[in-house]
């Protein structure tokens, strides 16, 4: 049976809602910086059309979110919970991006922590897509212990396929690192 994949979470420092259509003009503020978009594989995603797109993937995945400062009360970014596989026990998070002004404060480590206390109680093994060119974020997911298994063509929503690695995180490992 499949988990709820959109709940409310909570930490000391982020709030992680269920994205609403009423979230766009808020959230694309944040994400009309190209900067965020410079080592992704949609490198125009800074784009209102093309992040219209990525939106709408958000809103149908149905586990999508915003991401809330709660010092500020401000969107710091979004991320989802997708592609939960029953066969596997085993789930995505991605679509991750922060405004710039969040990075190299924690709050990815924050909020991927949160987001995997949550669905251990449910799955095995996450997964994650990276973009093959975002350095970034393969080393902020190398720092949860996630190990690189794979390098696929990844097709995200709407968008054509584009060279990825895959990571994978098991309940185990990340049990071990608390």
């Amino acid at each position: 049976m499949m988990p709820n994949i959109q709940p409310r979470l909570e930490n000391q420092q982020v709030l992680l809602l269920p994205l609403q259509e009423s979230d766009f003009p808020a959230l694309y503020a944040v994400a009309s910086d190209p900067k965020i978009w410079e080592q992704h594989p949609n490198k125009d995603r800074w784009r209102q059309e093309v992040f219209r797109t990525f939106f709408d993937g958000a809103m149908q995945s149905q586990g999508a979110f915003k991401i809330v400062d709660k010092a500020t009360n401000e969107i710091a970014g979004s991320t989802r919970f997708y592609g939960y596989d029953e066969a596997d026990n085993s789930i995505l998070i991605g679509y991750t991006f922060y405004g710039t002004r969040y990075w190299g404060k924690g709050f990815n480590l924050g909020v991927k922590a949160l987001m995997l206390n949550y669905i251990f109680q449910y799955v095995d093994r996450v997964y994650f897509h990276i973009g093959g060119q975002n350095v970034r974020s393969q080393i902020a997911i190398g720092r949860l212990g996630a190990e690189k298994i794979a390098e696929e063509e990844i097709a995200y929503f709407g968008e054509a396929p584009k060279p990825n690695f895959v990571y994978s995180l098991s309940k185990e490992h990340w049990a071990e690192r608390a």
